[in-house]
């Protein structure tokens, strides 16, 4: 079972949003994971590399032909961090819910 621990780092909800992405693949491409999430090459990138400094991303840079492609994934100690964020936010859910109202 994850331990529930609040995530001060992905609670912000772009990383939120990022961190879930990855969470569901096994490698995500910059284009992709910037056109899901809607952001700016200069933003997605920086996101990434908050993530990828506290050990929860890891990314590859490549070449395809002419083109340098970069593509990430959730380290171990990221999908940790991500599940224990959800049980957390499920935590805090669930003791605002009413008791007759099951979530």
């Amino acid at each position: 079972m994850t331990r529930a621990r609040f995530d001060e780092l992905i609670h912000p909800s772009t990383r939120l949003s990022l961190v879930a992405t990855l969470a569901a693949a096994d490698w995500a491409e910059f284009a992709f994971l910037k056109d899901r999430l809607a952001l700016s090459d200069s933003a997605l990138s920086k996101q990434l590399a908050t993530l990828e400094d506290a050990g929860y991303v890891s990314t590859e840079r490549r070449l395809d032909g002419s083109r340098r492609k970069v593509r990430a994934r959730l380290t171990d100690t990221g999908r940790k961090a991500f599940l224990g964020h959800i049980a957390a936010l499920r935590e805090i859910v669930a003791a605002a819910a009413p008791p007759s109202d099951p979530i």
